[in-house]
């Protein structure tokens, strides 16, 4: 394989091979480009008009960064189109997998056959084959994540790519001759309404790439997922378990409910009790249409809502707090502030009764340091939960393009994120966007952990989280076990062992639990103190599932990690799954400890502590 870069400049001819309003790549300028420099780590390729683009290719800890940096040294503006992060010619590849992603449904693997999608080459090697896939908006990570391993079943070579990029974004699949070669970054003119106007001596970098080679498709996720290196708050770094009331009051905490909560918590190994939405609600609306202003509700918090982090930390708890600050919803008072939040073609951007602020603005800025950082500070809250409801969609007006637009806001969010840290080091930032929009690496980077999904009840929660080992850290992978005073003991031990696939997160009506149930809870916060270490540090060798409905999920589900000599099996039997084989997967380890359910019956979960034999 090798290292290239595609780019296209405004006025470019097009690429011949039909590819013309599919496809910006092969431009003229690519075309005509030459190679003046290159090393190990760089290549600098010479276009028309004086433009320059350095593609860089920097090899550490097993896996390639790559990025390309475009500057104009002629004596006019010009209009950049397209940019790719990354480029790679001369695969040899008859497979893909790829991540798809909608909500409540994060990371499901698609594994397709170049020759399922009619790919494989032309009779006169004419007629450009090509599969694009991206993401338009401010979810990243929405219909796909964006993440390609390209697979020769021949060889059993396997090359994965990942985009760290937290807007619009492309990859692209292409094929002429046989060999593949792929390219993505920002999503370009054609797919993102996105050029970039940049003058005389001027640069542009566009995001990061990783890119890892391997024997196998988990070998390959692992170095990507391990290449992330997440900011993570000195307090978050052990691992400990969080409670989030959301489940327990849908919207509606109360100083009473939070107490009870707290107390019921006191001495059990759960660091952090999270106040979600509602906080700030008024005499009329729901939680949903009063996110805003950021102000405590008087009714809910009478003395103020520092009374309520007071009392959490009271029983040795840290007190979180739930926030959605980028966005607006229709009863806030700057839900019409047309000077400060996002429009298109002159029209304020509304989806989903959300309205978005500008982040690029700087009396937006001076706003949520007042009314988000402010109130974290003064009430003392050291975890903050960090939510995103809707979608800008292409794009936004104040730059030349829309997708321009849209690119600076959401770049502006992300040093806003950074910005919350340096102002409160020690705090823990939780990434959540409606459960998992935005998974995907520079946003992982600038929290402590993230909302693995919304699917808090549902019977596919082992699923998801399994699918997001090959996307990122389980460490900063928090999943909701939502415990119910109804539900059985095998139920109970389901969503327990679920959450042993990332950061163990309790929900629902804890102080109505059984002695039985709630022993349950509190015995698996003691093992998961004892083995978080292969959690965080270790390597996931095997992610067997053979569920294909996640709404109807049928089977069982098998995933082992491997730490050392340690390693954690945490199965999951679905309709129909009872009593799994898992004679290979135990064959050469010893069973320290048992965690949950005999595997027995439907919908039963259980976690196996080994060590080599």
């Amino acid at each position: 394989m090798e290292f290239y870069t595609e780019w296209h400049l405004e006025g470019d001819e097009y690429s011949g091979g039909f590819l013309n309003g599919i496809s910006l790549s092969g431009s003229e300028s690519v075309r005509d480009m030459t190679k003046t420099d290159e090393n190990s780590e760089e290549t600098v390729f010479q276009g028309k008009n004086g433009c320059v683009v350095k593609a860089f290719h920097e090899k550490k800890n097993g896996v390639t960064f790559c990025k390309s940096v475009f500057i104009n040294k002629s004596d006019k503006p010009v209009n950049l189109e397209l940019l790719s992060s990354f480029a790679i010619k001369g695969i040899r590849a008859d497979k893909i997998h790829r991540a798809t992603s909608f909500w409540a449904a994060e990371g499901k693997l698609l594994s397709q056959k170049i020759t399922d999608l009619n790919m494989e080459s032309s009779w006169a090697h004419h007629g450009i084959r090509i599969e694009k896939f991206g993401q338009t908006g401010s979810m990243p990570v929405r219909k796909w994540f964006p993440f390609l391993v390209l697979e020769n079943s021949k060889t059993s070579d396997f090359l994965g790519v990942q985009l760290r990029c937290s807007s619009s974004w492309q990859i692209e699949i292409l094929n002429k001759t046989g060999e593949i070669y792929i390219h993505g970054g920002l999503a370009d003119r054609d797919f993102g309404s996105w050029f970039k106007t940049i003058k005389p001596n001027e640069e542009f970098e566009s995001p990061t790439a990783v890119v890892a080679t391997g024997k196998s498709l988990e070998e390959v996720c692992n170095k990507l997922v391990k290449s992330q290196a997440p900011r993570i708050a000195e307090i978050d770094k052990d691992m400990p378990v969080i409670f989030n009331e959301y489940c327990t009051t849908w919207g509606n905490p109360t100083l009473e409910n939070l107490e009870k909560t707290a107390r019921k918590l006191q001495n059990t190994g759960v660091r952090y009790l999270v106040i979600d939405s509602g906080w700030y609600k008024k005499d009329v609306g729901d939680w949903f249409s009063l996110t805003g202003d950021w102000i405590p509700s008087k009714e809910l918090f009478p003395n103020g809502i520092k009374e309520a982090a007071d009392i959490i930390k009271s029983y040795g708890l840290v007190p979180g707090l739930w926030f959605e600050f980028e966005t607006l919803g229709n009863q806030a008072e700057g839900y019409n502030d047309i000077k400060h939040i996002l429009t298109k073609n002159g029209y304020p951007i509304t989806s989903g009764g959300r309205r978005f602020w500008d982040m690029r603005s700087d009396w937006v800025k001076s706003f949520l340091d007042e009314r988000v950082i402010g109130l974290l500070k003064n009430a003392g809250f050291g975890y903050l939960k960090v939510d995103y409801n809707e979608n800008i969609g292409i794009g936004a007006d104040g730059a030349e393009s829309l997708g321009e637009g849209l690119r600076q806001s959401v770049e502006e969010s992300r040093n806003y994120f950074k910005h919350i840290s340096d102002e409160l080091p020690e705090l823990v930032i939780e990434n959540c966007s409606s459960g998992g929009h935005r998974l995907e690496p520079s946003f992982m980077q600038v929290a402590s952990q993230a909302s693995f999904s919304d699917a808090h009840e549902c019977n596919s929660i082992p699923l998801i989280a399994a699918n997001l080992h090959r996307l990122i850290r389980p460490e900063q992978s928090q999943i909701w076990a939502v415990l119910r005073a109804n539900a059985d003991i095998n139920r109970i031990n389901y969503l327990l062992c679920a959450s042993f696939l990332g950061r163990l997160c309790l929900s629902g009506e804890i102080f109505d639990l059984s002695d039985e149930q709630w022993q349950c809870a509190l015995d698996s916060i003691q093992l998961y103190g004892r083995v978080r270490h292969i959690i965080k540090n270790g390597y996931t060798s095997v992610i067997r599932a053979t569920a294909e409905d996640y709404s109807d999920p049928k089977g069982y589900q098998a995933v082992l990690r491997e730490y050392e000599n340690e390693a954690l099996l945490i199965v999951h039997t679905f309709k129909n799954g009872a009593n799994p084989n898992l004679s290979d997967l135990l064959n050469g380890w010893s069973i320290k400890e048992i965690f949950g359910s005999e595997l027995d019956g439907d919908f039963r979960g259980r976690v196996f502590v080994l060590k080599k034999e």
